[in-house]
C-alpha cells in the first residue's frame, strides 16, 4: 500500500516528491514506490455561497438578511475543480492506504486540508507532516517524525470558526450596506476595524490647531544645552519670552549643577517574527507588509534560506540548539563572514531572550535555515530581506551594548539647561549593524533637542564654572499626529490582536483594493468612501476591542481552552444586531468619486474609478453595467498632420500634447501654453545628441523642456 502525501503548493509539492523518490510524474501528482504526491491549489474546497442554499439569495436583497445557516455547508471552488477531482481520485485508489497532511503548518493549511478531506469523503487516519522549513534534511526529518491528524483537531476548530465567522459578519454586513446605501460597501470583522483606526488618526490630524513656538538652546563653547521651564517643556510660546530670556542670558555665567552618570546596558533584540520583519522592511526599505510576504515566502519555499514565514513568534525552541551552529555556518559569507566566524570558534551562549519553549506555539522566530546561501542568486528585493533576517539571527549571540548615559544641567541666572549624551563603552551586538548607537525611533523630540545617541559630550564636572557664549533662537510649529504607514499599522493592528501575522498584510490590501483607503508615498491615506463607510457600520464593528477578544477566543480554541458553539453563536447574534442597524440606519451615502459625465445607456452619472489600466468610468445603475476608459482631455491644439485635436497629457517633465492617430507630441510649458517651434526644435536637436537613436520624438521633447527647466 502507498502513502498520499498533499501538499499546499505545486512548487512544495515537487521537493517532497523528490526527497521521497517519487519520479513518476502525472499531470496532477507524482508517484514513487511508496509515496504518491499531490497537491492543492491554496482551498479546492470552500464555504458555500448564499445561493447555494437558496437560490433566491444570487439577488442581493435586504428584506433576506442576515443569512445565517444552522450548518456551513462546503462546496468545491470552480476555478480549482480539476484539481479536486484528480485529489478525490487519488484518495479512492485502492492501493492508497494512508494520507499524510503537508499543507503548510498553520491554521490556514490545517484548514484547507480538512476541508479536502471531508469533502472526498476520506474516512480512514492520516498524520501530519509539521516542519519549518523546506530543505531537503527538514523533510527527512519531519517525514521521520510524523504526528497523528487528530493532534491538530483544535487547530481545525479554531480555522472553522475564523473563516465561518468572517462569512457570517462579511457577508451578511456588505450585503446589508450595499443594498441600504446602493453602493458596493465591504466591511469585515477584522477589515472594518482597521480602517476605523486609520480614520480616528484621520480625525486627529484634521482637528489639530497648530501652534508656533521657539526654542533657545546656549552655547557654552565645548557644548550646548537646551533652556527648560519648571515642567521640563522646552517650547516657549511668546516670543517676546524668547527675546527677553536671550539677551538676558548672553555673556552671563553659571554652574554645572549636576552630572549624573549611568552605564547603561543594552541586551540585543528578539529574532524575528512575521509583523517585527514586516515593520523593519517597511521603515528601512519602503516594502509593503504584503511584498514582505511574498519576498519571505521566496526565500522559503523556492530559496530553502529560511525557516516557515508565518509566524508569531519571537524565540526559539531548546530541541533547535544542536542546530544554531550550522545555521551561522551556512551564513558565514560574503558581507557576514567576519560577524559569524568567530562565534563559531566557541560555545554560543543561550539566555532566555534566544530560547523559550514557553513562547513558541505552533512555530518559532524566523531564522535562517541550515541552506548555504549563495547571495548572487537572490534578487535586490530578496537580498535585502535575507540581510534583516540574517543580521538580526548573528546579533542573537553577541554581548549587549555598553555605554555611559550622561544628563547634565546647567543653572544660569536661575535658569535651566539641560543636555543628554552617550559614551560607547562596548558596541557589542551594534557591531552586527556597523557599530551605529542609534535607532530607528531616535530622532528630534517637541523640544528640537537632538536624540541623546547623536550627542557626545566633554568631561564635565559638577560646581564647573561656565559661561553661555551665544543663545541659539529656533522656531518651530507643534505637529499633528503622524498618519499611519505600514509599519505603524501593523504594531497598532498586533497590540489589539487584529488579525494574525498571516492575514495582516492581506488586510490592508483589500482596504486598498476596495478604495477605502490609498497609499501616498508611504503613508495610508482614508478615502472619500472609506471616510463615509466608518460613519455607516456600527461603532461595536468599527472598534477593535470586540474583534480583538474574538482573536483571542479563537486561540483559545485552537489550545482546547474554549468550544467553537458559544463563539459561533455570539458571531450570529452579533450579524443580525449589525444587519437590524444598518437597516433601521437613518445615515446617507454619496459617491465621493461622481463624474461630470452621463451614461449614454441610461443616463446616470458615471463614477469615476482606478483600475490597473488607470481610470475608468462606470455606470452605477445594477441593470446598466456601462464601462469606459476615462475621458480624455482634449486641448485646443490641433495636429499639424491629420488636423485633429490633441489629447491633453502629463508625464515626468510637466503637460504635453499628442495626436493619438500620428502619434506626434508637442511640449508644453508649466503655463500649459505651447513651446515656441524654433526653440523646441533646437532644444530637440542639442538633447537628441546625447540621447540614443532610438529615442522617441515625445520623449526626446519632454527631456528638452525638462533640461530647460533646469537651466532656468
Amino acid at each position: 500500500m502507498k502513502a498520499l502525501v498533499l501538499a499546499e503548493k505545486p512548487s512544495v509539492a515537487r521537493e517532497i516528491a523528490r526527497v521521497l523518490g517519487c519520479r513518476e510524474k502525472q499531470k496532477s501528482y507524482l508517484e514513487g514506490p511508496q509515496y504518491i504526491v499531490t497537491w492543492a491549489l491554496g482551498h479546492l474546497v470552500g464555504l458555500a455561497e448564499p445561493e447555494d442554499y437558496n437560490h433566491k439569495y444570487a439577488t442581493w436583497a435586504l428584506e433576506d438578511l442576515p443569512i445565517l445557516p444552522e450548518k456551513a455547508r462546503l462546496k468545491v471552488l470552480r476555478e480549482t475543480s480539476q484539481q479536486y477531482k484528480a485529489v478525490q481520485h487519488l484518495m479512492k485508489r485502492q492501493d492508497v492506504g494512508e494520507l499524510i497532511v503537508a499543507t503548510d503548518a498553520a491554521r490556514e493549511g490545517e484548514l484547507l486540508a480538512r476541508w479536502i478531506i471531508q469533502m472526498a469523503g476520506w474516512k480512514k487516519p492520516f498524520r501530519r507532516l509539521w516542519i519549518s522549513s523546506q530543505t531537503d534534511k527538514a523533510i527527512k526529518e519531519g517525514f521521520a517524525a510524523l504526528r497523528p491528524g487528530k493532534d491538530y483537531d483544535r487547530l481545525y476548530e479554531s480555522a472553522r470558526c475564523r473563516a465561518e465567522a468572517d462569512w457570517m459578519i462579511g457577508l451578511n454586513v456588505t450585503r446589508a450596506l450595499t443594498c441600504k446605501f446602493g453602493a458596493p460597501l465591504s466591511a469585515g470583522r477584522v477589515q472594518t476595524p482597521t480602517l476605523g483606526m486609520i480614520m480616528d488618526r484621520e480625525d486627529e490630524i484634521t482637528g489639530f490647531r497648530s501652534q508656533d513656538f521657539e526654542t533657545l538652546t546656549a552655547d557654552f563653547g565645548s557644548f550646548q544645552a537646551g533652556w527648560r521651564a519648571g515642567s521640563g517643556d522646552g517650547r516657549i510660546f511668546e516670543k517676546e519670552k524668547t527675546a527677553k530670556l536671550s539677551e538676558r542670558l548672553t555673556g552671563r555665567n553659571g554652574r554645572i549643577a549636576k552630572v549624573q552618570k549611568s552605564e547603561k546596558s543594552e541586551p540585543h533584540p528578539l529574532a524575528y517574527d512575521l509583523t517585527e520583519l514586516q515593520r523593519d522592511a517597511n521603515k528601512k526599505y519602503g516594502f509593503s507588509a504584503k511584498q514582505t510576504s511574498n519576498l519571505l515566502q521566496r526565500l522559503y519555499e523556492q530559496h530553502k534560506l529560511v525557516t516557515y514565514p508565518r509566524t508569531d513568534s519571537r524565540y526559539l525552541t531548546s530541541d533547535m540548539t544542536g542546530t544554531l551552529k550550522e545555521r551561522l555556518d551556512s551564513v558565514a559569507v560574503g558581507p557576514y563572514a567576519a560577524l559569524a566566524r568567530p562565534l563559531l570558534r566557541k560555545p554560543l551562549p543561550m539566555t532566555k531572550r534566544i530560547v523559550d519553549d514557553s513562547k513558541v506555539s505552533d512555530h518559532h522566530a524566523i531564522i535562517p535555515t541550515e541552506q548555504t546561501v549563495l547571495l548572487n542568486g537572490l534578487s535586490t528585493e530578496e537580498r535585502k530581506l535575507y540581510d534583516l533576517i540574517v543580521r538580526r539571527f548573528i546579533s542573537l549571540f553577541y554581548p549587549p551594548a555598553r555605554y555611559d548615559a550622561v544628563a547634565v544641567t546647567v543653572q544660569v541666572d536661575g535658569e535651566s539647561f539641560h543636555v543628554k549624551g552617550t559614551t560607547v563603552k562596548d558596541a557589542g551586538w551594534r557591531e552586527v549593524y556597523g557599530g551605529d548607537m542609534s535607532t530607528d525611533d531616535e530622532e528630534e523630540n517637541a523640544a528640537g533637542e537632538p536624540a541623546a545617541g547623536s550627542v557626545k559630550l566633554p568631561e564635565l564636572r559638577e560646581g564647573e564654572n561656565v559661561t553661555i557664549q551665544r543663545c541659539i533662537v529656533k522656531a518651530g510649529r507643534t505637529q499633528p499626529p503622524k498618519r499611519y504607514n505600514e509599519a505603524t499599522l501593523l504594531t497598532q493592528m498586533e497590540k489589539h490582536g487584529l488579525g494574525t501575522p498571516a492575514t495582516r498584510a492581506d488586510i490592508i490590501e483589500k482596504l486598498v483594493s476596495s478604495d477605502t483607503i490609498e497609499r501616498q508615498g508611504n503613508l495610508l491615506h482614508p478615502t472619500g468612501k472609506g471616510k463615509q463607510l466608518i460613519g455607516l457600520v456600527s461603532a461595536q464593528l468599527r472598534t477593535p476591542d470586540l474583534t480583538a477578544r474574538w482573536e483571542a477566543e479563537l486561540e483559545k480554541i485552537a489550545r482546547g481552552q474554549g468550544k467553537p458553539e458559544p463563539f459561533l453563536q455570539g458571531i450570529r447574534t452579533m450579524a443580525q444586531d449589525l444587519v437590524s442597524g444598518v437597516k433601521t440606519s437613518a445615515a446617507e451615502y454619496k459617491p465621493h468619486n461622481v463624474s461630470n459625465s452621463h451614461c449614454p445607456e441610461c443616463g446616470t452619472r458615471l463614477l469615476e474609478k482606478k483600475s490597473k489600466r488607470g481610470k475608468m468610468l462606470v455606470c452605477p445603475a445594477e441593470s446598466c453595467g456601462y464601462t469606459r476608459a476615462g475621458e480624455k482631455r482634449l486641448s485646443n491644439r490641433r495636429c499639424p498632420q491629420c488636423h485633429k485635436k490633441m489629447e491633453l497629457k502629463e508625464g515626468k517633465a510637466g503637460m504635453f500634447v499628442q495626436c493619438l492617430g500620428c502619434g506626434i507630441t508637442e511640449t508644453m510649458d508649466k503655463d500649459h501654453k505651447h513651446v515656441n517651434k524654433r526653440e523646441q526644435q533646437k532644444l530637440v536637436q542639442q538633447y537628441s545628441k546625447t540621447e540614443s537613436i532610438g529615442s522617441n520624438l515625445g520623449e526626446l521633447l519632454k527631456a528638452a523642456l525638462e533640461a530647460k527647466k533646469d537651466n532656468s
